[in-house]
């Protein structure tokens, strides 16, 4: 995977190459074939097993890597995500339709978003919801870090993540923070609506890119070719023109206490060619135990 395969069948590519065994320390790569027997070995407990023997020598790593590195176990920031993996293939165990459209899988990730590290990978079926099974990672995440020594835990992940029936639990854990996204239901849209105007600041994000170096010349901007063709075609178009961020006290039903809530408020146009049809205003809302960090750095 590293060096750019894709499938079992790559192996051949590469396993007489002198270089690629020199890098890997080996005498000798298997073929595909007997590589596919070998993974087929492996079971559920076989799975959780190698995973649980490679967190534990992540451990050491982070060990040895922290002795040149002050504050490397300050934070664990920890994501939870789910990600499509489609398939060509017709026999494979598992495999559904996704919301996609697609035939494939629906692999929950936990990873460590500090070294890019996935912790915990797991294959389920490609109609499964992206939070199923994630809290329990989590858990396993939260008490895999600890052990390595990080003084405090984050977790993140966006709507489907939420799962507000374990907020209270993780609150209560000590030095564990978290930010999920949550959805945007009625009852929410309607407490943003009533903030009064003194509420909302504007937005500012930091910029996407930032040059490594001012020696070169300022280029000019480049004519945007995409919007020239979406107005001539008198296409829809939304432009955003503003946002706004505000926050507000909000207990979710299977909470037994009160959480932060960030809104951000996006003020859009709706435009067709060069006419504006009408403005829009879009909500998003994050969820957190943090009291201490400004609204916008939240978002």
């Amino acid at each position: 995977l590293l060096a750019g395969g894709d499938c079992l069948e790559d192996l051949e590519l590469l396993r007489q190459d002198e270089a690629y065994l020199d890098a890997l320390g080996a005498q000798r790569i298997p073929d595909p074939t007997t590589a596919g027997d070998f993974c087929r070995r492996f079971d559920a407990a076989s799975i959780e097993a190698l995973q649980q023997s490679i967190n534990q020598t992540r451990v050491s790593v982070w060990r040895e890597h922290a002795r040149s590195d002050a504050g490397f176990f300050d934070e664990a920031i920890i994501d939870a995500d789910g990600s499509l993996a489609a398939t060509t293939g017709q026999c494979k165990q598992g495999m559904d339709i996704n919301y996609k459209g697609e035939w494939g899988y629906h692999p929950l990730i936990v990873s460590l978003a500090n070294t890019r590290e996935p912790l915990y990978l797991v294959n389920r079926s490609g109609n499964r919801p992206s939070h199923e099974g994630a809290a329990a990672r989590l858990d396993q995440a939260i008490a895999l870090c600890r052990e390595a020594g990080f003084r405090s835990i984050l977790l993140r992940g966006d709507t489907d993540f939420t799962q507000t029936a374990h907020l209270d639990r993780w609150n209560n854990l000590r030095q564990v923070g978290f930010i999920f996204g949550i959805d945007a239901r009625p009852n929410l849209v309607q407490i943003a609506e009533n903030l009064g105007k003194t509420r909302w600041k504007r937005l500012h994000r930091p910029p996407t890119y930032t040059p490594k170096s001012d020696l070169s010349p300022r280029r000019q901007r480049p004519t945007n070719i995409k919007e020239q063709i979406v107005v001539a075609r008198a296409f829809t178009n939304i432009r955003l023109q503003s946002e706004h961020v505000a926050e507000f006290d909000y207990q979710p039903t299977q909470c037994k206490r009160p959480y932060r809530v960030v809104v951000v408020r996006k003020n859009l146009s709706v435009e067709k060619g060069e006419q504006r049809l009408f403005d829009d205003v879009r909500y998003f809302f994050y969820i957190t135990n943090d009291r201490a960090t400004c609204a916008q750095d939240i978002v």
